[in-house]
């Protein structure tokens, strides 16, 4: 075998196809394996604007094997390993060629096309540089010759959309040299491995060797003998003292942490996590040769080990008031304020800031990211911002000031920090229910609930409280009565309820959400006065519950807000920006696969505006992608629509045709293939998985009674044919070893489930179905599946699909094979046993993998 370090560019030049063999996995990077590589990518970008020399990044190796050299000369590579990257980056490619062409770049986008992707003069198969495997080809192929189909469901279709949307969005801000600098990392400052098996080399072996697994060392563990191979003298006493106390006190996974915090505390704030060694090893290198001044550094860093504890771990704080702010911030989650935290506890200790200071530059830190969630900002970039704040702290004296005016300055996009009028018209309009982390709204929900200062504390350890809508998401006829008073000229009930429903003016914390339900408000009133939340209480005084109560409560929380969460410091001006819901639109647009459609109305819930304004917008707003997807409410395309800009001809209907979605001969797209608000969202990478995954383990009692209580739910809402035959398909599942979970929502969802370990393990439990008793649906979870073995295997998940749409009365779109499709709950009265035998395939197909895997890991096991 021969290797050399070389780039994607210099990899593919010439005539030759990279195919990947039949043994090989289909493609399955997802939006985390996506996004590290964007984030990893920008850095060169930024690097390269800004006049310096940018480091290579080293992505991996590509192991090939030769294969036959076809008639003409060009050569054939089989890919034993890297296909993921491989596919990527050409992927990656192929949406940079595209962006090209919608810019008028032709020039551009024939060079990235007839050097990179394609073989110009080859036909057939040959044509293409890189032939995945089957099961992927055609997703790929759609890509490369840009087809109406591309960019549709499955890995393949997202990865494509993914780098549509982050080069859209980039362009926006960087324009023309932006995108060459983007061409130029792609192609030329992305390290590879290439790895060249010999001729009569078993390819098969060489790529089992390869994904055999193993414990590799952990960038920690590589400083950690680096260091003590220059403490000749002192090793034993500094382990003994220093790194041995630090490493029992943060385990392993936190002291990777620690070190690549360290490294941003000390002013490296393009610091990566995969690269801690190389930075770490730079950074010291010139103390290697005194064995004082290295032990002086790991004494340090032992110490800040104890203040990590107490970012980790608050109730290790000695101070009330910082330990407060501590404790928020944990409960917020996510890593992003650590290097602020810990360099602020640097300072503490070392007595140049007070603990009142340190809190109140966090709480500014918190208010950052709370207005941001609530505006419905995004959070790309944000670990940037904290990430560049440690050096401004080091200017002056008082850290909260620092802090405040670093976050004020004059910034757009990632570095918004909303003011009050920004915050108040976001808390009366946004979709909070679909903003950031389930945890993150508990959070603002609670410190809403504690600024009442109630005579009672809460103790919401124990509460059991979880987010609930006072309208209900599935409103029963009594609501719709009730909104149709409020609706504006020509706005339905479903309109109004879509833009209420989930804003912050309508939501609450409950212990009751199951008695509450979607019931009457009059029956929900004297559920919330007999809570000990003084919110509920003051929700249970009103008359009423329709848009002009919950408007006004979105007031009074907006204020409470605005205390509760200062703002930017007075006298800065922010930069005028475009107001976030038409980026939001943009980036739904793109998110959207081939083959699908949405709603005005939809798209107006999801950016918190109304359906017409989101008309005026597509239609008048130049080179929005996709805009045609968009469709008035009973699936038409609008009389008044236009191509924005003008640039394209035809009509809606026959691009959305060729895309794959069917349209009656009224002129409607079939409903199987509409996107809602919540797919919407799901596309976006909103957190909804409170809504519709089932808890990972139940106690018995609670389990007989969400059990009853789904039964009764579905014989109060559903025909007893219905009833029967989703009984009597629980049954069997139970029968064949399966077991039953539910959910805690208003409406009490069950999920026949199969799982392999412990209870706890949740990544290891599988379910195909979610049933919804009061809405009269089923979900089919392939968003789920797409992540859990053996159903992250697309073609399986397509089998499930094609063994359900076989089902009279089920539609899945195609389409949607990376959401939650559902079908009428009602296939039940007369086809049980059908969708039985399909729940036994899926019992069979899981139990099959778990063997397999069983099998695999004995040897290890012994």
């Amino acid at each position: 075998m021969h290797a050399q370090e070389t780039t994607f560019k210099e990899l593919v030049q010439g005539e030759k196809q990279f195919q990947v063999p039949l043994y090989q996995r289909t493609y399955s990077w997802q939006q985390d394996e996506l996004r590290q590589l964007w984030d990893d990518m920008l850095e060169l970008v930024e690097e390269q604007l800004e006049g310096r020399t940018p480091a290579t990044h080293f992505l991996g190796s590509v192991v090939l094997a030769p294969g036959r050299i076809t008639a003409g000369g060009m050569q054939r590579w089989l890919v034993v390993d890297g296909q993921q990257r491989l596919t990527t980056l050409m992927l990656a490619l192929t949406a940079l060629r595209d962006r090209y062409r919608e810019r008028g770049a032709e020039r551009d986008a024939d060079r990235i096309h007839d050097l990179v992707l394609v073989n110009r003069y080859r036909n057939g198969d040959d044509h293409y540089r890189l032939l995945p495997t089957q099961a992927d080809r055609e997703a790929f192929t759609a890509c490369v010759e840009n087809t109406p189909k591309a960019g549709g469901p499955g890995n393949v279709g997202s990865a494509y959309r993914f780098f549509l949307a982050v080069l859209t969005e980039g362009e926006e801000n960087g324009g023309e040299a932006w995108m060459g600098a983007v061409e130029t990392v792609l192609s030329s400052l992305l390290s590879i491995v290439e790895i060249t098996a010999a001729e009569g080399d078993n390819v098969y072996r060489i790529f089992e060797s390869i994904n055999n697994t193993g414990v590799g060392l952990r960038q920690s563990d590589l400083l950690r003998n680096y260091l003590f191979m220059c403490l000749q003298t002192r090793g034993e006493s500094v382990y003994r003292n220093h790194w041995l106390p630090m490493q029992d006190l943060l385990g392993p996974d936190r002291l990777e942490l620690l070190v690549w915090l360290d490294l941003v505390v000390a002013g490296n704030s393009r610091a990566k996590q995969s690269e801690i060694y190389r930075d770490q090893k730079k950074r010291l290198e010139p103390l290697s040769t005194d064995e004082a001044d290295l032990e002086a550094e790991i004494a340090s860093l032992a110490r800040r080990a104890e203040r990590l504890m107490r970012i980790l771990e608050p109730r290790r704080e000695p101070d009330p008031e910082l330990r407060e702010v501590l404790e928020r911030l944990s409960r917020w989650g996510g890593q992003t304020h650590y290097p602020l935290a810990l360099q602020l506890l640097d300072r503490v200790d070392d007595g140049r800031a007070t603990p009142q200071q340190a809190a109140r530059a966090l709480a500014y830190a918190e208010s950052y990211m709370v207005r941001r969630l609530l505006a419905g900002l995004s959070t790309t970039g944000s670990n940037r911002v904290f990430m560049e704040m440690p050096k401004e702290l080091e200017k002056d004296d008082d850290p909260a000031d620092a802090v405040r005016r670093f976050l004020s300055r004059n910034r757009t996009g990632a570095r918004v920090w909303p003011g009050d009028e920004a915050l108040r018209e976001a808390v009366r309009t946004r979709p909070f229910y679909k903003a950031g982390r389930s945890n993150q709204r508990f959070q603002v929900l609670r410190r809403l609930e504690e600024s009442y200062d109630g005579s009672e504390p809460v103790d919401y350890a124990k509460a059991s409280l979880t987010v609930e809508h006072v309208l209900p998401q599935s409103p029963a006829q009594q609501w719709y009565d009730l909104l149709a008073e409020d609706a504006e000229d020509g706005q339905s009930p479903d309109e109004l309820h879509a833009l209420l429903v989930h804003t912050l003016g309508n939501l609450t914390l409950s212990a009751d959400n199951a008695r509450l339900s979607n019931h009457p408000f009059r029956r929900k009133q004297e559920i919330l006065d007999a809570s000990a939340l003084r919110m509920n209480q003051r929700i249970a005084a009103e008359e009423r519950w329709g848009r002009t109560e919950i408007l006004a409560r979105a007031d009074e929380l907006a204020d409470r807000a605005v205390r509760l969460w200062p703002g930017p410091a007075e006298g800065v001006v922010q930069a005028e920006d475009e107001w976030a819901g038409w980026r939001e639109l943009r980036a739904a647009l793109l998110a959207m696969p081939a083959g699908t459609w949405t709603t005005y109305g939809d798209m107006a819930a999801l950016i918190g505006t109304h359906a017409v304004p989101v008309g005026q917008h597509l239609a008048t707003k130049a080179g929005l992608h996709g805009a045609y997807r968009v469709l008035t409410a009973d699936g038409r395309v609008s009389a008044g629509f236009r191509w924005p800009g003008g640039k394209e001809s035809g009509d809606a209907r026959s691009r959305l045709e060729a895309e794959g979605v069917p349209f009656d001969d009224a002129g409607r797209a079939r409903r199987s293939h509409r996107l809602t608000t919540a797919d919407l969202a799901t596309l976006l990478g909103r957190d909804t998985a409170d809504e519709t995954v089932p808890s990972a383990s139940q106690a018995e009692a609670e389990q007989q009674t969400t059990a009853d209580r789904f039964e009764a739910q579905l014989r109060d809402n559903q025909t007893e044919e219905t009833v029967q035959g989703v009984l009597g398909a629980l049954r069997f599942w139970e029968q064949q070893g399966g077991q039953l979970a539910y959910g805690r929502a208003d409406e009490t969802s069950c999920f026949p489930m199969v799982r392999f370990g412990a209870a706890s393990d949740t990544a290891r439990a599988l379910w195909p179905l979610g049933i919804y008793p009061v809405a009269g649906t089923v979900e089919v979870v392939f968003q789920y599946l797409k992540r859990r073995p053996p159903f992250d295997d697309e073609p399986l998940r397509r089998e499930l699909m094609t063994r359900l749409n076989g089902i009279q009365g089920i539609d899945l779109a195609e389409a949607k094979l990376d959401l939650r499709p559902s079908f009428p709950l009602e296939v039940f009265s007369g086809h049980s046993e059908e969708i039985c035998a399909v729940l036994e395939w899926f019992a069979h197909t899981a139990a099959l993998a778990e063997a397999r895997r069983m099998m695999d890991d004995g040897p290890d096991m012994l």
